[in-house]
């Protein structure tokens, strides 16, 4: 990294505010007028939002919130979890966010080892919050400034957790991963993680205090929290929030309130070319919007190319794990490239890719990729063995990624756990699953490893696709394609049509899932 930037880096560092709900103070003070915050129900300037953030706080220490408590909040984007999720980070409490639209057993699993003191839901947007509401025995309040929040009670047996003595590294949220495998756990993001992700980030992308962003990615997640909410906090932009993702109301506010920025995930993205295909939209001209980008969640080259046509401009592609808070790499504004690369590592983050020998991979090979830097977190809640197995003792986090690296550009191959052995040669899933959704009748594909006893290929690939409705598509017709663009190995043994595909809410396939389906199709 050049001289210059290390110093960049540096000075960015010092600048951050030393807490998360600090973001608006500077706009608050200075252009109080500025909106900060914009949804259906209505708007909250700068002054009004450090307004209701002050109102929450005072609501929350009513409450018995204390320094070190978990407070789990059941939301979905609105004005008043932002309110709430600042407030709690000026009391130094730890806001659980768990996305309301998880099922009642997520949530119980969350809210029990997280030990959360109260659990708040935000009713007011999300009738999957009103659900969970119903469920725990929860209370509806009428809050100063918040408008109605429920709250349940009070856990009088839970401890709260010691408070660091520095402010930059205590914790700002603690966010439960996705669990594509295994059970979930509790990532601990300090204020430092958080804001850091958020400078640079919003550095990337030249946000200033004119800029208007599409708040649609969950801000229970770790890029909406960073990137989109505090990103844009931290630059005095002004967030459009939306609590759930449609397209007609999406295009309808990109058009009304003149957005220049819209990160969304690759699902967003294909939902919307998805529906200017049914009504005959060949082109969406957008004057004022000058990045659209993805993130969430793997980006298949087919949306990429569909959503570029559509829109006229680069789809940018970026990369993170919630573990770092989450982003790690990100495409660069302005440069157009044609194949999926999730860009350059962020300034102020190292990677390192290595074999399973454990020593550096040249260029352009493959290797498993470590991160160290600012970025990184604390390490998992009450889980002291699954963090000494995910950071080295030299603060090298193990995403348990397989990438390369190209003339310092970051490729994402797939998952270490996802890698199938085949008659002794690799095979990466997401290479056939990119083969398999190039067939035009594939909405999306997802492709596993499958032991096979007594034989010497190790693994056979197994393949399901998720197909267009009404298709006609068989299987062979899929794996004569297959054939044409894939070696003999890589090709898939079986391919299982399924009607649609088990997702995260931030839209990853969850494999352990198929990975049962294609045992019991084994075993039948």
């Amino acid at each position: 990294m050049p001289e210059n930037t290390h110093h960049s880096v540096a000075e960015l560092l010092t600048s951050l505010p030393e807490r998360i709900s600090d973001v608006i103070k500077p706009w608050s003070e200075h252009s109080p007028e500025r909106p900060a915050l914009v949804e259906a129900s209505g708007a909250w300037t700068y002054r009004q939002l450090a307004s209701a953030v002050s109102d929450a706080q005072g609501w929350l220490l009513d409450s018995g919130v204390r320094p070190g408590d978990r407070v789990m909040v059941v939301c979905e984007n609105c004005r008043a979890f932002v309110a709430i999720l600042l407030a709690l980070g000026g009391l130094d409490a730890w806001p659980a966010l768990v996305n309301a639209r998880l099922s009642a057993r997520e949530v119980d699993e969350i809210r029990d080892h997280c030990g959360a003191r109260r659990v708040i839901y935000t009713t007011s947007v999300s009738p999957h919050a009103r659900e969970h509401v119903k469920r725990h025995g929860a209370v509806i309040q009428e809050v100063a400034s918040l408008g109605p929040i429920a709250i349940g009670p009070l856990n009088e047996s839970v401890k709260p957790e010691a408070v660091d003595t520095e402010i930059a590294q205590r914790v700002a949220a603690l966010i439960y991963t996705s669990g594509t495998t295994g059970l979930p756990k509790g990532v601990m993001l300090t204020h430092r993680n958080l804001l850091f992700v958020a400078a640079v980030s919003a550095k990337i992308r030249s946000l200033t205090p004119d800029d208007r962003l599409y708040g649609v990615l969950p801000m229970s997640h770790a890029v909406g929290l960073s990137v989109v909410l505090l990103g844009s906090l931290l630059s005095g932009a002004t967030l459009y929030l939306a609590w759930r993702f449609d397209p007609v109301a999406a295009l309808a506010t990109l058009e009304k309130e003149r957005l220049t920025v819209v990160l969304g995930a690759p699902g967003m993205f294909s939902l919307l070319a998805e529906y200017a295909k049914l009504k005959g939209l060949k082109s969406l001209k957008f004057p004022s919007l000058r990045i659209i980008s993805s993130s969430g969640a793997p980006l298949q080259p087919t949306v990429k190319t569909q959503v570029e046509s559509l829109f006229g401009m680069v789809l940018h592609n970026g990369y993170g794990v919630t573990e770092c808070s989450p982003n790690i790499s990100q495409a660069k504004v302005g440069e157009y490239r044609t194949d999926t690369s999730v860009g350059r590592v962020l300034p102020g983050v190292e990677v390192q890719l290595v074999g399973s020998d454990q020593r550096p991979v040249a260029d352009g090979e493959v290797g498993e990729l470590w991160v160290h830097g600012p970025n990184v977190m604390k390490g998992y809640y009450h889980a002291p063995e699954e963090t000494a197995a995910a950071i080295n003792p030299e603060g090298w986090f193990n995403t348990r990624d397989l990438a390369r690296l190209e003339n310092g550009y970051l490729f994402i191959v797939g998952r270490t756990k996802e890698l199938i052995v085949r008659f002794g040669e690799n095979v990466y899933p997401a290479e056939v699953e990119a083969v398999l959704n190039a067939h035009p009748a594939v909405v999306r594909s997802a492709v596993i490893g499958r032991s096979v006893e007594g034989t010497e290929g190790g693994e056979e690939v197994v393949a399901f696709v998720q197909l267009v409705p009404s298709s006609p598509t068989s299987e062979s017709e899929l794996a004569q394609h297959a054939a044409q663009h894939l070696a003999p190995y890589k090709r898939p043994s079986q391919i299982l049509f399924v009607p649609s595909m088990p997702l995260t809410p931030t839209g990853k396939v969850v494999k352990g899932e198929l990975t049962k389906l294609a045992q019991f199709a084994h075993t039948r």
